[in-house]
């Protein structure tokens, strides 16, 4: 990544996609838009371009507004960016000129002439120029123009970025740490000086690095003691990290930063000192003796270390926090066939086995031949979406595996999906990439390459569109964000599954991982694909996919998991839209003579509309439930903003890439 601070000393960017703001913190909220200009720079064979300001203009604006704090100082900024693979930040100079430039000066003299940009990306809301009179609507002229295209952040994504800010500084106030590390996407950080302290803690065997961060805008902690992690130049540490007046051995009130580097020896002043904040363990507090100060450190110390123990043992490929979870259903015979795939496979993670009432041997054949499987008999048939709420409530994990029990999974299946997990805060639910087993060259009808939904909620995949399926010759092994991930294989964080409330149990069966998915989304939440990891679906084995039962359970699931979700303004049309398509269908099956699916459509529709009062209610309910944990914009990745039913039907279109080609060339 370069970067830039001085206007004069611009190169000249490459189809320049760019985009302006503060982007205080660069946390989760800010992800959306940071992932579409690299996205839009990737299409165009450009260079993404951040531009933000230094000193932020609120400090130049009002100075004397000491209530002002920053999450993130400019060069803080400046590392999270390179680290979100963004190609150049241009830290432009913010002075009263600056502030005091026209908007026709600011979009011709700031912008066309130095950025010369391709595109620019900003919310509705961006306002500049002297008493901030520009706007969206004054740069869409010189886009009416032909002189750059405008991207525009809408309303509810810019205010959800500003929720984000705001919670995260309450969090931060709170001493909520985990919290607020978990809304930013990264450990809330700070840099300084090392400086030449009172040097007590050298006394008491708990030598300190005293900071002093040079931005008096940098939002500081509350008074306590933290766990940390501490990084001068290449060497990282595990840290305690005091911030307070030193009531026990100072009277002076002076507040002080320090940092005791455990297992550290040398000397630090006049370095640089970077440091991660883990966790909070207690306030501040005041000590009648040296004596008794060095026992409460020595406790905390023991503390911070088993909290940072904790913390580390979140890394890549590790299985011991994975619970594969496998519902069960008078499917001895797949078991028998699959599980030994399961065991082979899944080392350090605990595999469950939930059996929702089997009137076949399931559970004496599992405990005589799996005997390391876990046995959840739950007594009856709940159906597949309560039975993994019944069986989810009783098992204590971090990440959840939905595992269908015809599914044979390969060596090494789980690791690139949970690396891909803990890599990213924001993926909340993942798959693997689905191959079908009776030929392993074409993908499988559930979930292939990751799900997508058409404008009125019609599913499909990357690899599957309605019943055509593609051979598989690498065309989709690029990990990718998409709209839903498939039930056959199913990866989601275990606080998120009972945070957002799990499956829905009225569905029985079908769409309820799409209802799931949409739901996680809506609160800023990723779902992706991971083809690195390969497994293969026998599909149908519990229920065949033209089965009346199955077509009742989609055309219905699929209308309510629609009324739950989607936003009331398009419900008025899209919901009218999708029953008459609903209808069209009815006669497609009467062409082909399936008489039975019609009436399982009819039935549908009727159970739909019973349901409609208590969906209203299940959509407010998770209204409420998104607004409590929402930690970034909506994420609508996966969602073709056309009619697959119409694209499929009477343009023809069978492959996913020939359906992304032809929107890219609308």
């Amino acid at each position: 990544m370069r970067v830039f601070a001085d206007l004069n000393q611009l190169p000249v960017f490459r189809n320049a996609v760019i985009t302006i703001g503060s982007f205080d913190g660069v946390h989760t909220g800010h992800r959306y838009i940071l992932e579409k200009i690299k996205s839009l720079a990737k299409e165009s064979d450009g260079e993404s371009v951040v531009i933000t300001f230094d000193p932020h203009p609120r400090a130049v604006l009002k100075p004397d507004d000491h209530t002002f704090k920053l999450i993130t100082t400019t060069d803080e900024k400046i590392e999270l960016l390179r680290q979100a693979g963004i190609d150049n930040v241009v830290v432009a100079p913010f002075t009263h000129d600056f502030a005091n430039q026209t908007a026709q000066e600011y979009v011709e003299d700031f912008l066309i002439q130095r950025f010369h940009p391709q595109c620019i990306v900003i919310g509705y809301d961006h306002r500049f120029g002297k008493d901030r009179k520009g706007g969206i609507d004054f740069l869409r002229t010189y886009e009416a123009a032909g002189k750059f295209k405008i991207v525009e952040i809408l309303a509810q994504q810019v205010d959800e970025i500003a929720v984000s800010s705001s919670k995260i500084r309450t969090a931060l106030d709170e001493t909520q740490i985990k919290l607020a590390n978990r809304l930013l996407g990264h450990p809330f950080l700070f840099s300084g000086i090392v400086v030449q302290g009172n040097q007590v803690g050298r006394t008491i065997g708990f030598p300190t690095a005293n900071v002093e961060i040079p931005d008096r805008h940098k939002l500081l902690l509350p008074q306590g003691i933290y766990a940390a992690r501490a990084r001068v130049g290449e060497r990282s540490y595990q840290a305690m990290l005091y911030i307070g007046d030193r009531p026990s051995v100072a009277t002076d009130g002076r507040l002080v930063i320090e940092v005791n580097l455990i297992d550290f020896e040398g000397d630090l002043y006049g370095k640089t000192l970077h440091c991660e904040v883990i966790d909070f363990i207690r306030s501040d507090q005041k000590f009648d003796s040296l004596e008794a100060l060095t026992a409460q450190i020595g406790r905390d110390k023991i503390q911070i270390l088993a909290r940072l123990e904790q913390e580390s043992a979140h890394v890549p490929n590790r299985t011991e926090s994975v619970a594969i979870v496998i519902l069960n259903y008078n499917t001895r015979k797949h078991l028998e066939t699959y599980l030994p795939s399961v065991v082979a496979f899944s080392t350090g993670a605990r595999i469950i086995l939930a059996d929702n009432g089997s009137p076949d041997d399931s559970i004496d054949f599992v405990k005589k031949h799996f005997p390391e499987i876990e046995i959840l008999d739950l007594k009856q048939n709940f159906g597949f979406a309560e039975g993994y709420n019944q069986a989810l409530a009783r098992v204590k994990a971090e990440i959840y595996v939905v595992l269908n029990s015809d599914v044979e999974v390969s060596a090494g299946w789980m690791e690139p999906v949970l690396e891909a997990m803990y890599k990213n805060p924001l993926i909340g639910i993942a798959q693997p990439k689905i191959m079908a087993w009776r030929d392993k060259t074409i993908y499988e009808y559930a979930g292939a390459a990751g799900g997508w939904i058409d404008t009125l909620g019609y599913p499909f995949c990357r690899g599957r569109i309605f019943n055509i399926l593609e051979t598989d010759f690498g065309q989709y092994d690029e990990p990718q964000a998409c709209f839903w991930a498939a039930g056959a294989a199913f990866f989601i964080r275990a606080e998120l599954y009972h945070d957002f409330g799990g499956f829905d149990g009225d569905y029985f069966a079908h769409n309820e991982e799409i209802d799931l998915c949409w739901r996680l989304k809506r609160a800023g939440y990723s779902v992706w694909c991971i083809p690195q990891s390969t497994v293969y679906h026998l599909g149908g084995g519990t229920l065949e996919y033209e089965s009346p039962r199955k077509v009742f359970l989609n055309f219905r699931n699929s209308l309510l998991t629609m009324l739950k979700n989607e936003g009331s303004a398009n419900l008025y049309w899209k919901l009218p839209a999708r029953l008459i398509l609903d209808g069209v269908a009815g006669l497609r099956f009467a062409l082909k003579g399936q008489y039975a699916a019609i009436g399982a459509i009819l039935k549908a529709h009727g159970s739909f509309y019973r349901q409609f009062g208590a969906t209203l209610k299940k959509r407010a309910m998770i209204k409420q439930i998104i607004r409590m944990k929402q930690v970034g914009p909506v994420d609508e990745t996966g969602i073709y903003r056309g009619s697959i039913v119409f694209q499929h039907y009477l343009r023809r279109v069978k492959r996913f890439s020939a359906l992304m080609q032809r929107e890219k060339s609308a």
